[in-house]
């Protein structure tokens, strides 16, 4: 599938999930508000503002701008983010991501290049304790 503009609509190398495996797509230039709930991975690469509820994969890819209340299983950032995550198994945030909000998940995983304001809350986790794992930033 291909939006038709530029040919590469699932061409970015930041999503190490197979095509397939996304049951969901508002592509770039689209726009929804309201509520969303789903079951499977959704990508978003448009505008959305409203409040998203899955225990799967949410994906939100360069393009999109998110305005919202989530409560996922596993949050993936690329694209521009102002809100609440709540995610039970992990958050990643990737550049160029731009993340502004509150963030309560047991993993957080940050790439160099991340605009990341905000508080942050790790259950489960001792107060003051940080787990840091290191990875250079593929080029």
């Amino acid at each position: 599938m291909v939006d038709g503009k530029d040919g590469n609509f699932f061409m970015r190398k930041e999503t190490p999930l197979d095509k397939s495996e996304i049951k969901a797509f508002l592509g770039p230039g689209s726009k929804f508000e309201g509520k969303l709930f789903f079951d499977e991975i959704v990508r978003l690469d448009g505008t959305f503002k409203g409040e998203i509820v899955s225990k799967d994969t949410l994906i939100i890819g360069e393009t999109a701008d998110v305005d919202s209340e989530v409560e996922v299983g596993t949050f993936i950032l690329s694209g521009r983010f102002k809100g609440n995550v709540k995610a039970s198994t992990r958050v990643e945030l990737r550049r160029p991501a731009r993340f502004e909000g509150t963030i309560e998940s047991p993993v957080l995983v940050v790439e160099e290049g991340v605009v990341l304001n905000g508080s942050l809350s790790m259950p489960g986790k001792s107060p003051g304790t940080v787990t840091a794992i290191e990875k250079k930033a593929e080029e």
